[in-house]
């Protein structure tokens, strides 16, 4: 009998199981993938998931796979450019973009040596029930016996197509269509760091350093593109950078090398779901998931896969009835979360509203709120700061803009 059972073991099953393990919690945790494996990812870690990482004596392990430090973004929306970055969140002073076959090995390595229990290449069947509570999971390890495990409380932490949240039926409850699809790959020869411009129309290129001396190379695009793009990856991936960047096309064309097969994300919408029940809960892309532009889904796993530890922690030992603990967990997530995923879900249609080209062309005439816009990137400046009429307001003071063409609200 475990106190509780971990269905996936990446980025936001895996900090579960291990801070509840140190905790003296005893854990199992399972995953139908084996590791070092990879998964379609953005790869990007936030200075604000780096600091998670950091305090649980994770992220020296991390850099030490030689994954580079990045510490300048540059960014363009439409003619208008920010270059920068951050100050240091919890002496954090760089943000890594670590491919997923080092990062999920280290965070699997991390839940195993805090004692949690770790059976990989198992796949999750169903959910057990009895008398309407979640009392653990059946499944089978390849092509083994099918076996159940019994535990107090079941966390899925199994990603979009959720066998938990299906299982206990968890229904969504705020959908924003997804905007686009992303196409990316790996290349050599080239040195360009950390880029995300959009223009041209409706698209954007990606390009960000990652392990082995390789830059990963992504663009999006608008999803009713996708057969098109699909018909010629490699002379449409060729063609977005030309349109964009043309300079960075050119470069791409004679200097880069693609070192590897290409990968799709032709992502589902934007949602958040009922994360909690009887006996049950969800975390990261099982509960709350929304467009890969801004690079947040492997931070929040991190995130508010703490929060649900803490939660669980209180109610495993005593100190808060479960039902208070779980709806404490939503209630956080949602909360925290909302702001991100407004102006994820706004700056995926990939073309900025009047509101926002006011507030980002300002700020990039303000070296003073070009910082302020790295922290909220980062994860260090809250959204409500930022965004605060009397804020934008002295911005636009700040740069002389023209009162008609002053915006403070998104509606």
């Amino acid at each position: 009998m475990y106190d509780v059972i971990v269905v996936g073991a990446r980025c936001a099953g895996s900090p579960v199981a291990m801070l509840l393990a140190r905790r003296g919690h005893r854990v199992l945790v399972v995953d139908r993938s084996t590791f070092p494996s990879d998964t379609v990812s953005t790869h990007y870690i936030h200075q604000a998931g780096l600091s998670r990482l950091k305090s649980w004596g994770l992220l020296d392990k991390v850099v030490a796979t030689g994954v580079p430090a990045i510490r300048k973004l540059n960014f363009s929306y439409t003619g208008i450019s920010l270059a920068g970055f951050a100050d240091p969140i919890e002496g954090v002073d760089a943000v890594y973009c670590p491919r997923r076959t080092v990062l999920d090995e280290i965070l699997v390595g991390g839940a195993r040596e805090a004692g949690a229990e770790v059976i990989e290449g198992f796949t999750v069947t169903d959910v057990l029930f009895e008398d309407g509570r979640a009392v653990g999971i059946r499944g089978r390890a390849g092509d083994g016996p099918e076996r159940e495990f019994r535990s107090t409380v079941v966390v899925g932490a199994d990603g979009r197509g959720s066998i938990v949240a299906e299982k206990v039926g968890a229904e969504f409850y705020r959908v924003v269509p997804a905007a686009g699809f992303i196409y990316y790959s790996y290349h050599s020869g080239l040195d360009w760091g950390m880029h995300h411009r959009t223009g041209f129309g409706e698209q954007q290129i990606g390009t960000w350093p990652t392990n082995d001396g390789l830059n990963l190379l992504a663009i999006i695009r608008g999803r009713e593109r996708f057969g098109e793009f699909r018909a010629d990856v490699e002379g449409s991936f060729q063609e977005v950078f030309d349109q964009v960047v043309p300079e960075m096309g050119a470069e791409l064309r004679s200097k880069g090398k693609r070192e590897e097969p290409w990968r799709p994300m032709r992502y589902p919408d934007n949602y958040y779901r009922t994360s909690a029940g009887p006996g049950w809960a969800l975390v990261g892309d099982a509960g709350y998931h929304k467009d890969p532009f801004t690079g947040w889904g492997i931070t929040d796993a991190f995130k508010y896969g703490e929060v649900l530890a803490d939660r669980l922690h209180e109610a495993l030992s005593g100190e808060r009835a479960m039902d208070e603990a779980m709806a404490d967990y939503i209630k956080v997530r949602d909360e925290e979360s909302s702001g991100t995923f407004e102006l994820t879900c706004t700056l995926a249609k990939l073309q900025l509203t009047p509101f926002y080209d006011s507030v980002f062309r300002a700020t990039s005439q303000s070296p003073a709120y070009t910082k302020k816009f790295f922290g909220l990137i980062a994860g260090g400046v809250h959204g409500e700061e930022f965004f605060a009429p009397g804020h934008l307001e002295e911005l636009y003071d700040e740069v002389g803009m023209p009162a008609d063409e002053r915006r403070y609200s998104p509606s």
